[in-house]
C-alpha cells in the first residue's frame, strides 16, 4: 500500500527530530569528555608529572587532642601536654632494617625498642604508622628531622600525651590512660580506626575508661605525598580532628589534695558528699599512686612495688572496698524497727555484757554491759545488745529492705571502675549463695553491722546523708560534660517518717557531742557546725571462747591483718546538714580511735574550705591538733586554675 505524502512529510519530521536529538547527546558527551581530558592534562598536570616519577599519595590519621577534665572549680585534673616522637609507615620503606639502624644511631634505643617495633610492623597494617620512639627531647627530635632525607619511612611528629597534675590525688577518681592493647581491641566493639594505631591511647582505669567516647574525640586525616623512597615530598591537604569534650567533675580539689594527705600513712577510704545535691566533693583512697607513670610506661619495679604493697594502693577502697560496717549499721536495724512500729524510741532492752541465744553468747563490746537501754542511748554508747534484741523483732528481711531504702546493697551509677554493691543479705540470698537455711544467729550478727553484710565507703556516706535529709539522695561525680549540666542527685523524698528520722539523727548528735558518747573525743567546738556521727568497729577475725576466757588481745597487739576495721560516718552541721561523710581506715582498731579523728578533720576542711582554724577544736585539743596540721602534705594551687574549664 503506498504511503500519503501527508504520512511522508510526518515520518520525515520525526526522523529529523530524533537525529537531532541523538546529534545532540553525542555532541554533548564529547564535549565533557574534552573538558575532563583538559582538566586532567592541564590543571592537574604536575601532579601526574609527579606521580609518573613513582611518587604516590597516602591517606593518613590525625589522632585528636584528648578531652581535658576539670574539678568543680575549674582546676585541670586531666590535661595533655607535648611529646615529640618519631614513626615509621612500612609500606614507604624497603629495607626496615636498615632504616632502624641507621635511626639507632641518632636516637637512643634499646634491643627491647628494636623487638617491639619489630612486632608492631609485623601486626599493623603497612599503611598504619608504628611509633618506634616518643617522649624525646627536641635535640633528638632535630638530628632526625635534619636526616630525614636518607630515613625513608620515617616522620618525626610532635603529638599530645596525657598528664595528670595532681599526682595521686585523682587516680583512684579518673585513673589513667594506656596504649590500646589486644585485649582492649578484643573486648572493644568500637571500629573507631584510631583504636588501630599502634601507642593511640585510651582510658585504662576510673572516668578516663567510663567516659572514653567523649573524651577521646573524632580522628583527622591528611593526604601527603611520598617518593619512591618513601620521603614525604609534600602535603596536599587535611581535613582537622576534633578534640575530645571536656568534662567537669563534681570533686573539689582542695579537699581531694587535704583527704588525701590526712589519710596518708593508713589504708583507708573516705568520701565526702553534698546532701543537698548529691554532689561526690571528695573520694579519697589511701595510699595512691602517681597515674603519669602508667602514661609514660611503669617500670616492673615500679608496679611490683604497688602489686606486692599489702595496703593494696592500686585498689579504689572507696567504691570498690566492701566492709563489715560495724556498728555505723545500727541505724538502720533502729530505722526498720520504728518504721514497722515494732519498738518505741523509749523502750529498753537490759544489756549484761551479752544476748544468750540457744547455746550461744552474744557480746557486746562492753563486757560488764551497759545496763538498761533505750535507742538514744544504744547509738550514743553504741550498745551491741540492744541491737540483738531488736533484730529478732524486727527480722532480716524488713533490715535489708531498709538497708537498700538507705542506698546499701546498690551498685550506685558513678563513672568509677569497679564500683561494688555490697550485700544486704536476706534468707533466699543465703539459701541460692551458701545452700543453707537462715538462722537466728545470722540476724544478731547483721543487727551490728558483722556477718554476710557488707558496704563500701561511698554506700556508707550515702546513707548518712539520705539519713540527714530524709530525701533518696544518688551520688553524682560528673557535673557537666561539653557545658552541658548533669541531672542534680537531690532525689525524692524517702518517705521516713520525720520522727523516725529526728529520732536517728538526735542519737547520732549524742556520739559526738555528749559525755560517753562514742565519739566525743572528735567532736567539733565551734557550736554552727557541729557533728552528728555513729562510730563503728568491725571484726576480721573470730574471737573464741578461750581467747575470752583469758583476755581478748588488744588490737595493737594483733599483726596488722588481723586488727578490726575503724569506721565513722557523720554529717554536719547538725542544725542545716552540708555535707555527709563516710571513713574506713582498714584495720585501725577502734572507729572513735582510728576513724572518728580523721572525719572530724575532713569534715571541717569541708566547711571552712581549706585547714581548719584551731578554733573548731577543743582547747585541750589544739596543741596536738595544730602540730599535726602542719605536718600534712598539702598542694598550693594559687595561680593553678585552668582557662576554658567547663564551669
Amino acid at each position: 500500500m503506498r504511503r500519503s505524502p501527508k504520512d511522508t512529510e510526518a515520518s520525515a519530521r520525526i526522523i529529523s527530530r530524533r537525529g537531532l536529538v541523538l546529534g545532540g547527546g553525542m555532541l554533548g558527551f564529547g564535549g565533557i569528555l574534552a573538558l575532563r581530558m583538559r582538566h586532567l592534562q592541564v590543571d592537574q598536570a604536575d601532579q601526574f608529572r609527579l606521580l609518573a616519577e613513582e611518587n604516590r599519595i597516602n591517606i593518613r590519621l590525625l589522632p585528636p587532642a584528648r578531652g581535658q577534665i576539670f574539678d568543680r572549680n575549674g582546676y585541670l585534673i586531666a590535661g595533655n601536654e607535648q611529646n615529640y616522637r618519631v614513626v615509621m609507615v612500612r609500606d614507604e620503606v624497603d629495607d626496615p632494617e636498615k632504616v632502624l639502624r641507621d635511626l639507632s644511631r641518632l636516637i637512643s634505643m634499646t634491643e627491647e625498642d628494636l623487638k617491639r617495633v619489630h612486632e608492631e610492623l609485623s601486626k599493623r597494617s603497612r599503611l598504619v604508622p608504628v611509633t618506634i620512639k616518643d617522649r624525646l627531647s627536641w635535640e633528638d627530635l632535630s638530628r632526625v628531622a635534619v636526616n630525614a632525607p636518607v630515613l625513608p619511612g620515617i616522620t618525626p611528629e610532635v603529638g599530645l600525651s596525657r598528664y595528670y597534675p595532681r599526682g595521686g590525688d585523682f587516680a583512684h577518681i579518673v585513673g589513667y590512660v594506656g596504649p590500646v592493647s589486644d585485649y582492649d581491641l578484643s573486648r572493644i566493639e568500637d571500629k573507631d580506626p584510631l583504636l588501630q594505631i599502634p601507642k593511640f591511647q585510651i582510658g585504662k582505669t576510673g572516668v578516663e575508661t567510663k567516659l572514653e567516647h567523649d573524651l577521646r574525640g573524632k580522628a583527622g586525616t591528611k593526604r601527603v605525598e611520598v617518593n619512591a623512597r618513601g620521603r614525604v615530598m609534600r602535603e596536599l591537604g587535611r581535613d582537622e580532628s576534633q578534640k575530645g569534650i571536656g568534662v567537669q567533675l563534681t570533686i573539689d580539689t582542695k579537699l581531694q589534695n587535704f583527704v588525701q594527705a590526712r589519710l596518708a600513712g593508713e589504708s583507708a577510704a573516705a568520701v565526702v558528699i553534698d546532701v543537698k545535691t548529691g554532689d561526690l566533693m571528695s573520694i579519697g583512697s589511701a595510699p595512691a599512686f602517681d597515674p603519669n607513670k602508667f602514661v609514660r610506661g611503669i617500670s616492673v619495679k615500679d608496679y611490683s612495688a604497688l602489686t606486692e604493697n599489702i595496703y593494696r594502693p592500686l585498689a579504689n577502697k572507696a567504691v570498690q572496698g566492701t566492709y563489715p560496717p560495724g556498728s555505723t549499721f545500727k541505724m538502720v536495724v533502729a530505722l526498720a524497727g520504728l518504721e514497722d512500729g515494732l519498738i518505741g524510741p523509749e523502750e529498753t532492752a537490759w544489756c549484761g555484757g551479752y544476748a544468750e541465744v540457744g547455746n550461744r553468747r552474744f557480746h557486746c563490746w562492753k563486757n560488764g554491759g551497759h545496763g538498761h537501754m533505750n535507742m538514744r542511748n544504744s547509738l550514743k554508747q553504741s550498745c551491741d545488745v540492744y541491737y540483738y534484741d531488736l533484730a529478732q523483732k524486727v527480722g532480716i528481711e524488713k533490715i535489708s529492705a531498709m538497708a537498700r531504702r538507705l542506698g546499701l546493697g546498690e551498685r550506685h551509677d558513678v563513672p568509677m571502675s569497679a564500683v561494688s554493691a555490697g550485700l544486704t543479705p536476706t534468707k533466699a540470698w543465703k539459701r541460692e549463695s551458701r545452700g543453707a537455711e537462715w538462722v537466728i544467729g545470722d540476724s544478731l550478727n547483721a543487727a551490728i553491722g558483722q556477718g554476710f553484710v557488707l558496704a563500701s565507703p561511698l554506700q556508707l556516706a550515702l546513707m548518712t546523708a539520705r539519713i540527714a535529709t530524709n530525701r533518696a539522695i544518688k551520688p553524682r561525680l560528673v557535673h557537666a560534660i561539653d557545658g552541658n549540666v548533669m541531672p542534680s542527685g537531690a532525689g525524692e523524698p524517702l518517705g521516713l517518717r520525720s520522727s523516725s528520722v529526728r529520732y536517728m539523727t538526735d542519737g547520732m548528735f549524742a556520739v559526738s557531742n555528749e559525755e560517753r558518747g562514742t565519739g566525743y573525743s572528735s567532736r567539733i567546738a565551734e557550736k554552727s557546725l557541729r557533728m552528728a556521727g555513729k562510730t563503728g568497729t568491725s571484726q576480721v577475725r573470730n574471737i573464741t571462747k578461750a581467747e575470752r576466757a583469758r583476755g581478748v588481745f588488744r588490737n595493737e597487739d594483733l599483726p596488722w591483718e588481723r586488727r578490726d576495721h575503724a569506721l565513722f560516718v557523720g554529717f554536719a552541721p547538725y542544725d542545716a546538714p552540708r555535707y555527709a561523710i563516710s571513713v574506713v581506715v582498714e584495720h585501725g582498731g577502734g572507729g572513735s580511735k582510728a576513724a572518728a579523728p580523721i572525719a572530724r578533720d575532713i569534715m571541717l576542711a569541708a566547711l571552712h574550705d581549706g585547714v581548719p582554724p584551731l578554733s573548731s577544736y577543743p582547747k585541750s585539743q589544739r596543741g596536738r591538733i595544730e602540730a599535726a596540721l602542719e605536718n600534712l602534705e598539702l598542694r598550693n594551687l594559687d595561680g593553678d586554675e585552668t582557662e576554658g574549664s567547663q564551669a
